[in-house]
């Protein structure tokens, strides 16, 4: 299989803008598409590349089409506008947090036509997403992740190869539910100190010197919500939506899932509570406002 270098770069959001900016530093020829009018044409003048008008215009003669959109059903959508114009030999790197079952259904419809299908989505939130340094969930055939592996190292420093087409959205999802979980359990033990007299800003210092450690009390706690600025750049929704896509694997897999259960009802009720386009880490108000009130006095920074 030949060497890939045009891509058509279909979603260019908070983590899809730097992750093709990337995609252009490593050298790749860019075509970029966005839902948003003008999206595309301000990141060819920012960035570079080049702003195409649809998304078939950006699939058009690439070598690879790289998808990072919010849900399954979008990513359905602009593999229905594309399909007809995509070569044979062209690979779709699906990038979304997807379900898997969607993932594998789009892969036998591409497969029929010679086009490869993998799905890689990402970790690290939009500060990796700038620096390079995403963790990528691959599943696909290894020979066809071979051949994608140039552009994934372009936007991250680990591929974790989890298995067949699926794999990786399904390792996401099992991901973000870790995250979500550890974050709550953490808001609460930051409730429940303060309450007792403990400085909360003290409390993630000391659990990040110890065994309750984790992704949230290093990089959520105090940057987002003790500072009250709930603005990390992933929205509550999409949390949901893959607290959702877990819970389905493990019904799949008949698998009981009663924490998991708990842990996305609470997510969800968040999102009733607090009303859409919030930031994940806004969850933290759902604990607060059960508690009777908020971390640190809740106070706003200047």
């Amino acid at each position: 299989m030949s060497a890939i270098r045009r891509i058509g770069f279909v979603g260019i959001g908070n983590m899809g803008w730097p992750m093709a900016a990337n995609l252009l530093k490593a050298g790749f020829e860019v075509a970029v598409v966005d839902a948003r009018p003008g999206h595309a044409q301000k990141f060819a003048a920012e960035v570079g590349g080049r702003a195409a008008e649809t998304a078939a215009d950006a699939a058009r003669d690439a070598d690879a089409i790289v998808t990072i959109l919010p849900t399954s059903k979008h990513v359905a959508s602009v593999v229905e506008e594309i399909a007809p114009v995509l070569g044979k030999g062209a690979v779709l790197i699906e990038m979304s947090s997807g379900v898997p079952g969607e993932t594998r259904r789009i892969a036998g419809q591409l497969a029929a036509q010679g086009v490869d299908v993998v799905d890689c989505p990402v970790s690290g939130g939009v500060p990796r997403a700038k620096s390079g340094e995403l963790a990528i969930m691959a599943g696909g055939e290894a020979a066809v992740l071979d051949r994608v592996d140039p552009v994934l190292k372009a936007v991250g420093t680990t591929v974790h190869r989890c298995g067949g087409t699926g794999a990786g959205q399904a390792m996401k999802a099992l991901n973000n539910l870790v995250s979500a979980g550890g974050f709550l359990i953490g808001i609460e033990a930051l409730l429940i100190g303060q309450k007792f007299g403990l400085d909360p800003a003290l409390m993630v210092d000391v659990l990040n010197a110890s065994t309750g450690m984790n992704n949230s009390t290093q990089k959520k706690f105090k940057q987002f919500v003790l500072s009250r600025r709930f603005d990390s750049g992933f929205g509550l929704d999409l949390m949901v939506k893959d607290l959702s896509i877990a819970l389905e694997v493990g019904r799949d897999g008949a698998i009981p899932t009663p924490f998991a259960a708990l842990c996305r009802e609470l997510w969800s009720s968040a999102g009733g509570l607090l009303g859409p386009g919030q930031d994940h880490t806004a969850v933290a108000q759902l604990s607060e406002k059960l508690a009777g009130g908020a971390l640190g006095g809740g106070n706003r920074p200047d």
